[in-house]
C-alpha cells in the first residue's frame, strides 16, 4: 500500500514540475502571475511530501522521536496552506484574502507550540503517531479555509463570463470531495493530494481557456472603441474605411443601395465667433440628427471635422423622404451655445449605374456632387461668404 501511495505522490509531484514548465513557456503570463503559480506548486508539493514522509517514517521505532514530531508539525502547517495556495493562484487582494493568510498564520504558530505540547499530534516510543486532544482545533482551522477559499471562488469567478463559472465550481469542488475521501473514509484513502495536482492542473487549463476568451473580449472592446467616433458616437473614419473595403470585396453593389454625404453648413463662422465648443455642439447636433433619420437600418460615420457618410439600402423614393427628413431634423434642433443647424445633404444610388466597376467609394463620390450642389444653393440663398463656410 505504501508504495502505491508513493507512486501516487511521486505522479502528483510530477504534474506540478509539468505545471511549473508550462508557466514558464507560457509567455501571455505576466511574471508576477507566474510567481503565483510556482509558490501555488511548492507549497502543494512540499505539503504533498511532508505528508509522505509522516507516512514513510510511522512506526520507524530506529528513528528519534522528535523526527516524527517535526515531519507532522509540517505536515498539519502545510496541508491548509496546500488549499490554500488555490486561492492564492486566483491572485485576489481582499479581505477574504488577508483573514485566510490570519488563519494560515495562526495555524502554523499553533502546531509550532503544539510539537512541544502534544496538542495535535501525540507520538509515542515507537514512532507511531495519533491524534491529539486538540486535533479537533486543527480541523476547525481547515474548515476555515475551505470556507474562505469557497468564497473567493465565487469572488474570482466573477470576472469571468457567467456561463464560464460552473466550470470553476467544480474544480473547487473536486478539491473538497478528495480531501473529504482522505479525511472521512478509513486510513489509507490518501488522495487529498492528487486532488490538489488534479486541481491545479485543471485551474491552469481553466486559467489558460478564459485568459484567451478574455484578451478576445479585450480586443473586441478596443476594435469598438477603434470603430466609434469618440465626439459624436456614430461609427469612426476607420470603421468607414473598412466597410469600403468589404463592399468592394463582395463585388457589384446592389441596386438598392445608397451612400448619403452630409457637411455641416457655417461650421467655421461658428468656430471662430463663439469657439470649438461650441463648434464640438453642433457637430453632436448634426449626429443626433443623421441617426434619428438612419439610425434604424442604416451604418452612420462621421468621416471628417463636420462630414458624415451613412451606407444604407434604400429605393430611390427612400432617399428622397431621408433628404427630407433630415432637413426637418435639423431645422428643429437647437443646441445650448448654437441656436440653430444646417446641413447639407446629397446621395447617390448604385441601380443609377450600370458600371460594373463602380465602388462604394466612387458611389459616396457621387453623392458627394450632389451634396456640394445643396451647399452652393445654401450660400448662395444666405448671403454668406462660401469660401468662409467651414
Amino acid at each position: 500500500m505504501f508504495s502505491y501511495y508513493t507512486s501516487i505522490i511521486f505522479l502528483s509531484l510530477m504534474t506540478l514540475a509539468v505545471l511549473s514548465v508550462l508557466i514558464r513557456d507560457n509567455d501571455r503570463l505576466k511574471q508576477a502571475d507566474k510567481r503565483l503559480h510556482y509558490i501555488t506548486y511548492a507549497i502543494i508539493g512540499a505539503s504533498a511530501f511532508a505528508e509522505w514522509c509522516g507516512v514513510w517514517l510511522d512506526g520507524r521505532a530506529d528513528l528519534p522521536r522528535y523526527v516524527m514530531v517535526v515531519v507532522k508539525c509540517m505536515d498539519y502547517i502545510l496541508t491548509p496552506m496546500a488549499g490554500g495556495a488555490l486561492a492564492l493562484q486566483m491572485g485576489l487582494r481582499n479581505r477574504w484574502q488577508n483573514a485566510l493568510l490570519a488563519i494560515l498564520g495562526g495555524n502554523a504558530l499553533f502546531q509550532i507550540i503544539s510539537a512541544f505540547f502534544g496538542w495535535t499530534v501525540v507520538v509515542d516510543e515507537a514512532n507511531h503517531y495519533s491524534h491529539g486532544p486538540l486535533y479537533s482545533l486543527y480541523m476547525g482551522v481547515c474548515l476555515a479555509s475551505i470556507f474562505v477559499i469557497i468564497v473567493q471562488c465565487i469572488i474570482y469567478s466573477r470576472s469571468f463570463r457567467r456561463e464560464n463559472r460552473k466550470s470553476l465550481y467544480a474544480i473547487m469542488l473536486l478539491v473538497v470531495v478528495g480531501i473529504s475521501i482522505q479525511e472521512v473514509m478509513p486510513a489509507g484513502n490518501r488522495t487529498a493530494y492528487v486532488t490538489l495536482a488534479f486541481a491545479v492542473a485543471l485551474m491552469f487549463i481553466y486559467y489558460s481557456e478564459f485568459s484567451q476568451l478574455a484578451m478576445h473580449d479585450f480586443m473586441t472592446e478596443q476594435q469598438r472603441l477603434l470603430d466609434t467616433d469618440v465626439l459624436t458616437g456614430l461609427l469612426s473614419r476607420s470603421a468607414y474605411s473598412r466597410a469600403l473595403n468589404e463592399l468592394d470585396a463582395q463585388g457589384k453593389l446592389p441596386k438598392a443601395f445608397a451612400a448619403f454625404t452630409i457637411d455641416i453648413n457655417g461650421l467655421k463662422q461658428v468656430n471662430d465667433t463663439l469657439g470649438h465648443e461650441a463648434g464640438d455642439e453642433l457637430i453632436c447636433g448634426a449626429a443626433e440628427c443623421i441617426k434619428k433619420v438612419f439610425g434604424g437600418g442604416g451604418r452612420c460615420y462621421r468621416t471628417g471635422g463636420d462630414e458624415f457618410v451613412v451606407l444604407t439600402n434604400m429605393d430611390r423614393e427612400a432617399c428622397e423622404n431621408a433628404i427630407r427628413q433630415l432637413e426637418l431634423e435639423t431645422g428643429r434642433w437647437h443646441g445650448t451655445a448654437v441656436k440653430s443647424l444646417s446641413a447639407a445633404a446629397g446621395y447617390a444610388l448604385a441601380g443609377d449605374f450600370d458600371d460594373k466597376s463602380m465602388t462604394a467609394e466612387g458611389l459616396v463620390s457621387e453623392s458627394d456632387k450632389m451634396m456640394y450642389n445643396a451647399k452652393a444653393s445654401y450660400y448662395q440663398n444666405s448671403g454668406r461668404d462660401r469660401r468662409k463656410r467651414r
